[in-house]
């Protein structure tokens, strides 16, 4: 079966193509603006190189967030028009925290599992797993010293693309494994996709959004 995952929650674009768990193709690059067109660019010219169509997909993982808010509506919106245009195909929304977590080695893994993800504020987002990568609390926005105090006495891996700001200063933490990721591991993503199948777990996608969305009035 042929999985199609992607994600434009964050600043890049990443996109894959797994034949059962083996990637065909995969697109991955870093940007500010403009994930959304590229994203479609990317899309056809991966299947056009693969001598495949759409219709050959049979399941689509989209990361639901947290992110930007455009990213976050960019990636749900493509999602839900491609599974509009092809009623067959199975779809599944996978967070950012499931695939960090899920992308861990049982030799990074330990008994707790902290994925911090970049807000570009002074907080962060934050979901801990277990060894089993059972969700231990909810997705959070928690500031520096919250997640110091859920953490502290354990021994922990952290992981994510906001691990790097938050151990700029010392934590007094008792690390296990430290993960700098810059962006979402999409491969994982497409992995947790397939893993929701089999569970007969599939969950249309639909937006983590964790905070309300930066907006002004003009005067």
């Amino acid at each position: 079966m042929l999985t199609l995952a992607f994600d434009t929650t964050a600043n890049s674009c990443n996109l894959v193509l797994l034949d059962d768990t083996n990637v065909i193709g995969k697109f991955v690059e870093e940007m500010e603006f403009g994930q959304a067109e590229v994203l479609l660019f990317q899309l056809n010219k991966l299947l056009k190189n693969n001598n495949l169509t759409f219709q050959d997909i049979g399941l689509l993982g989209v990361c639901t967030g947290p992110g930007s808010f455009t990213g976050v509506r960019s990636s749900i919106a493509a999602a839900k028009a491609f599974s509009l245009a092809h009623p067959n195909m199975d779809i599944t929304g996978v967070s950012a925290f499931e695939a960090y977590a899920h992308s861990l080695s049982m030799f990074e893994l330990s008994s707790y599992n902290a994925v911090i993800i970049e807000t570009k504020r002074d907080d962060f987002y934050f979901q801990l797993f277990n060894g089993k990568l059972e969700k231990i609390t909810e997705a959070l926005v928690l500031s520096y010293e919250q997640i110091i105090d859920i953490l502290k006495g354990k021994t922990v891996t952290l992981v994510g693309n906001g691990v790097e700001r938050f151990l700029d200063k010392p934590s007094g933490l008792v690390l296990h494994t430290i993960r700098m990721d810059k962006s979402v591991p999409i491969v994982d993503l497409a992995v947790c996709a397939i893993q929701k199948m089999r569970n007969k777990k599939l969950n249309f996608p639909k937006p983590l959004y964790l905070r309300a969305p930066d907006v002004c009035v003009k005067s």
